[in-house]
């Protein structure tokens, strides 16, 4: 697609295309109050705009909804994924079905704030190619324990991955189509988009918002899910927990050797002393010596062994989702 030529000022002109991708789990109470409120806001940030949302397997009416939808907004289009294959993979699907010079992705529950895309769209005019939104995490945003969590995940993904991002990033971002293009190249089967993002380059802004109010339903986002997001991007990213075992293992050898030579020399003094008192203990010491080290082979072997699934899952080239249905009208 044609770059978006720049305006007198140097800055780039209005998109040709502008395409919004969301992600939709048995959302069907809220699509059409979210179709709405983004279809409001569009028109003037670009000639021309689709939105796109893609049915992550819902169990509710959500298919029936977006039929209905489509009937009456000749802009929307869909996709349905034959099962429940996780948000991460239906962000995907619509980011590779998407057709825009920009591309916007946003929850499908009013959470990501759809006011907020003019702004976005400014940004990447003044030459931004990524614009990445962070929430306003306050008091009553979550619970306690869900902040807990996002505190600790993004702090063990800054420091092990090595990734700049952002506490409170969330998939509520702008990508330019260069930077798209980019990412639906990489042939990773499980994508850790906000570490791709990252790595891929390109310049980049980020905005704060305040976390919207679910218009519909309950939240869909499990710790499970979460933790999933926290150990793909690890895995993803770095071998420094194989590295650190490493380290480990030369310090424990080292600390071993170095009690194996204060055992010798205390086991002679009390020889020739006669003083048994001095003898270093046997058997508590050497139980105890072989349960560390095997709770850290174990460790160690489960580190290894996530390893090696993850390239097993990867050298299967098994598709990142499958569609069961699509607007008849899609080409």
């Amino acid at each position: 697609m044609a770059e978006p030529s720049a305006d007198t000022a140097g800055r780039r002109s209005r998109p040709r295309l502008l395409s919004v991708v969301a992600p939709a789990f048995n959302e069907a109470e809220g699509l059409p109050k979210f179709v709405q409120e983004v279809r409001s806001v569009l028109p003037p940030l670009a000639d021309d705009y689709e939105i796109l949302i893609v049915d992550d397997g819902s169990r509710d009416r959500t298919r029936e909804v977006l039929k209905k939808l489509r009937t009456e907004e000749p802009r929307l289009r869909w996709l349905g994924l034959s099962r429940n294959f996780g948000h991460q993979a239906a962000l995907v699907a619509g980011l590779e079905h998407a057709r825009g010079d920009i591309v916007i992705s946003m929850d499908s529950d009013m959470q990501h704030p759809p006011a907020l895309l003019p702004r976005m769209v400014e940004l990447w005019r003044e030459g931004n190619d990524v614009v990445f939104t962070t929430k306003a995490i306050s008091a009553g945003a979550f619970s306690w324990r869900r902040r807990l969590m996002m505190r600790i995940g993004y702090k063990v993904l800054k420091v092990v991955s090595g990734l700049n991002l952002t506490f409170g990033q969330s998939d509520f971002r702008l990508l330019d189509r260069v930077v798209l293009d980019a990412l639906i190249a990489m042939p990773e089967r499980d994508k850790f988009l906000r570490g791709l993002i990252d790595w891929v380059g390109f310049r980049q802004t980020g905005l704060e918002y305040q976390v919207g109010t679910r218009f519909a339903g309950t939240e869909k986002y499990t710790f499970r899910q979460l933790m999933h997001l926290v150990t793909t991007g690890v895995f993803s990213f770095t071998i420094l927990p194989l590295r650190l075992f490493t380290a480990f293992g030369v310090t424990i050898a080292l600390l071993s050797m170095l009690y194996g030579v204060v055992a010798a020399v205390a086991g002679g003094v009390a020889l020739l002393t006669n003083n048994p008192a001095l003898s270093p203990p046997g058997w508590a010491t050497l139980a105890a010596a072989i349960t560390l080290l095997g709770g850290i082979q174990l460790i160690g072997i489960g580190l290894l062994g996530e390893y090696i699934g993850r390239i097993y899952d990867e050298t299967k080239r098994r598709p990142t989702y499958v569609i069961g249905a699509s607007d008849p009208r899609e080409p």
